[in-house]
This record gives structure tokens, sequence and C-alpha cells, in this order.
């Protein structure tokens, strides 16, 4: 993989190919495949340096991931940062402040797919995880209680760091609109999580306005025929 050759606070986008990736819900025992375009996807989560780069008390070097940060508030940074690179700001943001609908045809910058996110995390491997767990992430077994800085264990094949372990991510998907309304999927386990939540195929979900200390997010980039 390759780097798209643009960097936000030293934040670089590795070009993913296209691909298929096979989704599963354990919990109605349902499986499906779903396309991946190729598409642009940050090495690590969103830090607190990046996140808080218009604070005038922020750190820029702060490598720890951002958490507490809800599903919407990251909607809003996406479109924040895509303003201040001058691109086309994917989402469009309802009044109320929650319904939020996506431009497609954007270059700017978005949540990955739930099908984006585990195609990337499992970088051509078939296994639960891309590595041995302890080398690959910060879980509860080896982060000592706390949040870790960014890259500081070993990437997947396609140079990736922290996709399991160290933070949840949020992903764009709607959980399951029927029995939980606009509930969103976040992926990928965390420092606080167990060895067996932190897997390429677990799910999890909450309300988009759901904040925790172990849940943040990464950034990606529609892939464009200009852009490539």
């Amino acid at each position: 993989m390759a780097d798209d050759g643009r960097r936000n606070n030293d934040y670089p986008m590795v070009l993913i190919p296209g691909g298929e990736i096979e989704l599963r819900d354990d919990r109605i025992q349902k499986q499906w495949k779903a396309p991946v375009q190729p598409f642009f996807l940050a090495r690590y989560p969103v830090t607190r340096g990046l996140y808080q780069a218009s604070s005038p008390n922020s750190r820029d070097n702060d490598r720890k991931p951002a958490v507490n940060v809800s599903w919407n508030e990251a909607v809003i940074f996406c479109n924040r940062l895509s303003r201040q690179a001058g691109l086309k700001e994917c989402y469009s943001v309802g009044r109320d402040g929650e319904s939020v609908s996506w431009n497609e045809e954007a270059d700017g910058y978005r949540l990955p797919t739930e099908a984006e996110w585990q195609y990337a995390c499992k970088a051509g491997t078939a296994g639960y995880r891309y590595g041995e767990l302890d080398e690959i992430a910060w879980y509860e077994g080896n982060s000592g209680g706390a949040v870790q800085d960014v890259g500081g264990k070993v990437p997947n094949a396609w140079g990736l760091y922290d996709m399991l372990g160290n933070v949840w991510e949020w992903c764009w998907d709607v959980y399951d609109a029927e029995v939980y309304g606009s509930y969103r999927i976040f992926r990928g386990g965390s420092w606080a999580e167990e060895a067996r939540g932190c897997g390429a195929t677990c799910r999890r979900r909450s309300h988009p306005t759901f904040g925790i200390d172990d849940l943040g997010f990464r950034l990606a980039r529609s892939w464009q025929e200009e852009s490539g």
C-alpha cells in the first residue's frame, strides 16, 4: 500500500485496493458479502493533537487517540477538516443536529463504512486477527488500564496501526434500524476490552450521541480518478 501524498498533522492516508469482504452478524446468524471500492484510510486513529488542533490549549504532538467523541461529533469533525483542506464536505447535517446524509461523490474526509473497515483491518488475512494480539494491539491484558499513543504496536500488512485495540472506531453504518433505530456501528476493540473483543469481525453499536473513554474514530476518503 502507498501513501497518497497528502498529510494532516503527520496523518498519511493509505490507498486501500478494491475487493470483497464477508460480513456477519452473530446476533441474527446472518452472513453477507460486500464489495469494497478503492479508498484511502488513515494509518492511525484520529489523535487528540489533530482533533483539538483548533483549540488554543491544544498540543499538536499529543499522539493519544481522541476519545469521548460521539458519532455525531466525528461527522462534524470530518466536515471541518475537509473545509480546512479545501475539500468537498461529505456530510449534510440536518437542523436537528442528528439526521445525517452522505454525499458519496464528495472528496472530503469521512468515516469508513463497516465493510471498508473490516476489509482494511484484515489486510488480506483470513483469521480473526492479523497477528499475535500482544504484538498488534493494546487491550485489557497489556494496556495498563489506559489509552496509549498511536503507532506503538506492529501494523497490519497494509501499514495500518491500531486497527485492533487501543480505541474502538466508529463506522458510518447503522447497525439495525428496525431494532436499534439510529444506533451506529463501531469496530476493533480497545485498551479496556478483553482479548476476545479485539478481532476483525467483532461488532458493537451505540447511539450516535454516545461517547466514552475507549471509543474514537479513523479518517477515510473516497478514491477518485483525479486523486489516483
